[in-house]
Order: C-alpha cells, then structure tokens, then sequence
C-alpha cells in the first residue's frame, strides 16, 4: 500500500509567511508578475502585494525590471550559473581589492534592484579614518553615487517608467515633473564626465564616487567611499582613472565569465 502524507494548513499559520511563499511560487511559475496581479491572486490590496514583493526583491528572490514586472531574483536561480551574486561578487573581487589598494579608500560593488542599489561588497580602507564594510546596505539608486552611475545608462523612457506612474507611487519612489526633470539633468552630466558623485546625500560624512560596469545599459557599479574630509581625493585625475580600470577589468571578467547579466 502506497503510504502518504495530507499536509494542511497550519491553525496558526503566520499569513505573511504563507503570502510571500505563494509569491515565491508564482515567481518560478511564471515569466513575469505584475503587482495588481499578485494581489488578486493573494486577495490583499496592490500596496500589501507591492510591500511583499518589494521584501523579496531586497532578499534577492524576485527582480524588478524597467516595466515594474516582477521576475525570478538570483535566489531563485541557484541552478544556472549566470546572474548568480556570489559568482558576480567573486569575480570582480580581484578588481575591487586592486583598487582599493590603489586609492586607499573603501571601495564597494553594488547591484540596481529596481529604484535601489544593493552594496554587494566592499573592501575596507586600511586608514584609521575610513567608511566601514556596507555589505547589505541599501540606498536610493538616485541618490547613492553607483546608483546614479548605473541609472546614467538607461534612456528616458526606461527612466520615466521607473520614477513615474502607479507603480512607482505605490513604491514611494514616485517623482514630480521637477524632481524628474532634475534627476534627468543631474545624469546628464554624470554620461559626460563618467562618473557620479555622491557628497553627504545619503549620510552626511561620507563622500562617494562611482562608475557603472560594463558597456551599455549596466546593471552593476563600483564605488569608492571616502570620508567627507577627504572628498577631494576622489575627482583627483589618478583615482578617476583607477576607478575606470577597475570597472573595465570587472566587466571583462564578468563577461568572460558569462556573468554580466542580472538574470
């Protein structure tokens, strides 16, 4: 005789829980999730969908694309080799460590997720004075300096599809015509000169410089982390240039790797 076992739902069942896991199933199911559609499926409000997929975006089990669809995040993907973030982390390591070698200051990696950046790694200054480890931080990707880096490779359209519409209202990430426009204005200048700056935006005493990795729309950027007293050090000609090879080296990696795409 055949022997199973009927599971029930459990009396006590944390309801959250079960939502986010019956998310976490869509996402392998699916090529795609919208948040009106997660909701109907949970029978919760858009927001409380939109705040369950948000949390599985941050623990890397869903990705947000430029049309606010939901797919499968590098958690999900353990099988495949390609988008997978410990793979990323190790292999542009090398890269990071040279650099910060380099400049004496803290360099970080970091991964746009939707409107965020998450700092994947970092390799700390060996100066008494220095920006700690910010492994697992997570900043405004129009804020942070490798946000804005890897946010200055998209065009306008895919720019306006993330910071405008419903979507982006139930995210919190919505902008006005002006901040929009300035935020425009603000990448603008960071394709001239090939880096973006972030000085005391996020935390007021610390001063960043970053630079997208890779040719085309990137995904990835590599930033380094100075006190604020020390802010000049980052615009200087020798740490520019030491940021660019990093990046460059980085990215050939990746793509030797056949690690250069986030899915």
């Amino acid at each position: 005789m055949q022997k199973f076992q009927i599971v029930k739902k459990p009396a006590y069942a944390i309801e959250s829980v079960d939502n986010a896991l019956q998310l976490i199933l869509l996402l392998h199911e699916r090529d795609a999730l919208r948040v009106n559609e997660a909701a109907e499926r949970l029978g919760v409000a858009p927001s409380t969908a939109h705040r369950l997929l948000a949390t599985l975006v941050y623990r890397g089990f869903a990705l947000q694309d430029e049309s606010r669809r939901y797919t499968a995040g590098p958690a999900l993907r353990g099988a495949t080799r390609q988008g997978r973030l410990q793979d990323v982390v190790a292999v542009a390591h090398p890269s990071l460590e040279e650099l910060a070698a380099a400049v004496g200051e803290t360099v970080n990696f970091v991964a746009r997720f939707g409107t965020s950046v998450r700092f994947l790694a970092s390799v700390e200054s060996t100066q008494l004075l220095r920006v700690g480890e910010r492994a697992g931080t997570v900043l405004p990707a129009r804020l942070s300096s490798g946000g804005k880096a890897i946010l200055a490779t998209l065009d306008d359209q895919a720019l306006h599809q993330l910071y405008t519409g419903r979507a982006a209202q139930l995210a919190g990430d919505q902008l006005g015509a002006d901040d929009f426009r300035a935020l425009q204005d603000e990448l603008a200048v960071v394709r001239t000169r090939g880096y973006a700056l972030n000085l005391g935006r996020t935390e007021p005493d610390i001063a960043a410089m970053g630079r997208a990795v890779g040719p085309g729309r990137a995904w990835l950027a590599v930033s380094i982390s100075a006190p604020s007293s020390r802010a000049d050090v980052l615009e200087r000609p020798e740490t520019v240039a030491a940021l660019a090879a990093a990046c460059d080296a980085a990215a050939a990696a990746l793509v030797a790797e056949k690690l250069n795409s986030p899915h």
